[in-house]
């Protein structure tokens, strides 16, 4: 006989309550980080331990007294002091064309290291690379400087799993300028981000060595690389330094901001509107083809993020290049019929909700039910009503309005005008039905001619479609007032 686990448990609190520890001397520094079974950090701040229980100051509302402490300064230093000094530094220091054409150049490299590195290889892993790949993925990368591969993948993970939501590190719901920059300029709270699985970061020896030597790394590709290959080349060390170094990352640091902000405000959802993420070709210009966002939210392991021939993603065409180099391999692409079954149940839903501002008229199932003898009564005391295909129409105000003449429409008041209306005097065109559906105002007991159609049809129910709101929808050619059958329709189920 075992005593059970929580009564063991139990025991065991209670014994080890009773022992003092022995006083310590107060230890300033901070305690070692967790990791969690997923593979992530949970983060602890440096704080001393006596203060360890204090609110994260992004809890505390922003005062005169206390908003400097929400300014994340370190980060403040990289991305803007540091750019204000490279423009004043410009003013001073005229442009080489070579210097230029470097600085251009290094630029389309360090956000390949971003987009196709950083973004597409190690965050979503829509592809795999071979070791020299992704060296000098790194190496580009270091140069954006935007952090290490660890820490911007985790991030972005995080902005995936948690899109528009508080655990989302930039999310759009929060303000453009928010979404843009100000979550980096701006102190989080760690952990508040929503935590993602990066055990598969840490098995790569590439992304473990940036991540350690990341600082040397960053200083070295963002500002000593382009120093020195403009002054050893031409001469214009100063000029490599503010417009190959300084000026380049401030740029390409703000078109990776733009994925986070424009993609996420201005365009089309093509594929899913539940979520901000869109596609727009501006945004696409700017970010070297990450501007199809909201397929790319859709479909984030294909290595695409532009499926059409025509649209810009740089790069998309380097990951195919580098395949056809042997450098690149395992380019995950989502079939193409999954991708337009998205686009068609989108266009789908843009049309239900469409469709529910028009008026069709009063739904069958919410008018009155009127015998013969009483519609005929109604017809003869001056109101304009005619029955056709079971349901019964007041055309009192159309009658003057009737493109055939007031005295045909005249001769169909108080009778059933079913065949009259379907070819035996004219076959009215489909807005004709549509038009009359907005006329209803009962069903005739017992419909008529048109239950000479509907007894015919399986369990003698007429077909009902509805959309995605529980709306009916009714196509061309399938009104009620046709006493055509409908011909059966295709659809996903029958298959």
């Amino acid at each position: 006989y075992s005593r059970p686990s929580y009564i063991q448990d139990s025991r065991l609190s209670y014994l080890t309550s009773n022992v003092k520890e022995p006083k310590m001397a107060l230890d300033t520094k901070s305690p070692a980080a967790t990791t969690l079974n997923d593979g992530t950090t949970d983060y602890v701040p440096m704080r001393k331990r006596n203060n360890s229980k204090e609110p994260h100051i992004t809890e505390q509302p922003i005062t005169w007294g206390n908003w400097y402490k929400h300014v994340n300064w370190l980060n403040c230093f990289f991305i803007l002091f540091i750019p204000f000094l490279g423009c004043v530094g410009a003013y001073w220091t005229p442009l080489q064309l070579y210097t230029g054409i470097f600085a251009v150049v290094y630029y389309f490299n360090a956000g390949l290291g971003i987009t196709a590195g950083y973004h597409r290889c190690w965050a979503h892993r829509c592809y795999k690379a071979t070791l020299p790949l992704r060296i000098y993925l790194a190496a580009a990368g270091a140069g954006a400087g935007q952090g290490s591969i660890r820490w911007w993948s985790r991030g972005h993970r995080s902005h995936h799993r948690y899109t528009d939501t508080e655990k989302d590190p930039y999310s759009v719901q929060k303000g453009f300028w928010y979404s843009h920059i100000g979550w980096m300029v701006m102190k989080q709270n760690p952990k508040r981000i929503g935590r993602t699985d990066v055990t598969d970061l840490d098995a790569d020896a590439v992304v473990v060595w940036q991540h350690t030597n990341y600082i040397k790394s960053a200083l070295f590709m963002c500002l000593v690389f382009p120093t020195v290959v403009c002054g050893l080349g031409w001469g214009d060390w100063l000029g490599g330094f503010v417009y190959g170094g300084i000026l380049r990352v401030f740029f390409i640091q703000q078109a990776t901001f733009c994925v986070n902000s424009l993609a996420h405000w201005i365009g089309e959802q093509p594929f899913d509107d539940r979520n901000s993420p869109r596609d727009h070709i501006i945004t696409a210009f700017i970010t070297l083809g990450e501007g199809y966002h909201n397929f790319h939210h859709e479909f984030p392991s294909d290595y695409r993020n532009a499926i059409e021939w025509w649209q810009y993603d740089p790069t998309k065409w380097s990951i195919w290049v580098w395949k056809q180099l042997g450098l690149a391999y395992d380019l995950k692409q989502f079939r193409q019929n999954e991708i337009e079954k998205g686009r068609i149940q989108q266009l789908q839903k843009k049309l239900d909700q469409k469709r529910s501002t028009l008026d069709w008229g009063i739904p069958l199932d919410q008018l009155p039910v009127m015998d013969w003898d009483d519609f005929v009564a109604e017809a003869k005391n001056g109101r304009a009503l005619v029955t056709i295909g079971g349901v019964i129409h007041d055309i009192t105000g159309f009658i003057k309005e009737h493109p055939g003449g007031k005295a045909f429409i005249s001769s169909a008041v108080g009778k059933d005008a079913t065949a009259i209306f379907n070819g035996g005097v004219y076959n009215h065109s489909n807005a004709a039905h549509n038009l009359l559906s907005t006329m209803r105002v009962a069903v005739l007991r017992g419909g008529c001619e048109v239950e000479i159609w509907k007894h015919s049809l399986p369990d003698g129910k007429a077909p009902m479609l509805t959309d995605s709101t529980g709306q009916r929808i009714v196509r061309a050619g399938d009104q009620v007032t046709r006493t055509a059958q409908p011909v059966p329709m295709a659809s996903a189920e029958a298959r």
